[in-house]
C-alpha cells in the first residue's frame, strides 16, 4: 500500500476520531460512576428514612390516646 497524502490524511483523521472516542468513553464512565455513587447514597438515605417512619408509626400506635376536648370547646 503506497502512502499517499490522501491515505495519510485519512489515517490521521481516524486516529483523531479514536482519541476523541476514548476521551468520550472515559468522560461517560466517570459520569456513570458518579451517578452510581449518588444512587447508592440516596438508596441508603431512603432506607434510613423508611426505618424512621416505621419506628414512628410503631411508637405512635403504642402510645396511649390523649383525652383532650376537641378544638372547638
Amino acid at each position: 500500500m503506497s502512502d499517499t497524502p490522501d491515505t495519510a490524511s485519512r489515517l490521521d483523521e481516524l486516529e483523531m476520531r479514536a482519541v476523541h472516542q476514548e476521551q468520550t468513553i472515559e468522560d461517560l464512565n466517570a459520569a456513570i460512576t458518579a451517578q452510581w455513587k449518588l444512587i447508592e447514597r440516596l438508596e441508603r438515605q431512603v432506607a434510613r428514612l423508611a426505618e424512621r417512619v416505621a419506628d414512628a408509626e410503631q411508637s405512635a400506635g403504642q402510645a396511649a390516646p390523649v383525652d383532650r376536648p376537641p378544638p372547638h370547646y
